[in-house]
């Protein structure tokens, strides 16, 4: 049996991203490979990125052709949702949950959000461009491919 960790991928990147043709054909084809060849049928999704939003796209469009996929929404707000706000989630995802470990956080709430994807998975599809540094800082993607670097998880990285 497949543990949960070694058929489960997510997705980090930058708010803001190139989307191109080719960027959508080469992501298309690298969650396809995960899915076909890797048994990849998890993927992890955050929110407040334009790559999350592309990427929870083409899965979307790959459901079609592999039913058995889950889309899962890692909220970085609200702790407790009400049975309404669940209910349209779920018309979008298979499951949603908030991280335990992100009860109390504040400033760090996305980046404690981001480990808990990738803790909980083997793949981590990263987009990350070296010049990118929203106010001068850090980017929260660079500390989450940091991590996920740390954890040893097999990176796909994007803009290729």
């Amino acid at each position: 049996m497949i543990s949960i960790l070694n058929n489960t991928c997510c997705f980090i990147g930058h708010r803001k991203i190139s989307e191109t043709e080719q960027l959508k054909e080469q992501l298309y084809q690298e969650i396809e490979n995960l899915i076909t060849q890797k048994n990849v049928n998890t993927f992890f999704f955050g929110s407040k990125s334009q790559f999350d939003d592309l990427c929870y796209k083409l899965v979307t469009q790959l459901k079609m052709k592999y039913k058995y996929i889950k889309r899962i929404y890692v909220r970085a707000e609200y702790p407790s949702i009400n049975e309404e706000y669940k209910v349209y989630l779920l018309k979008y995802y298979e499951d949603t949950y908030y991280p335990e470990k992100a009860i109390g956080a504040t400033k760090s709430i996305y980046v404690k959000r981001n480990y808990e994807m990738i803790e909980k998975s083997k793949f981590c599809i990263i987009y990350y461009k070296e010049d990118y540094s929203p106010n001068n800082r850090k980017s929260g993607t660079k500390i989450a491919l940091d991590y996920a670097l740390q954890q040893q998880k097999i990176i796909i990285q994007f803009p290729k």
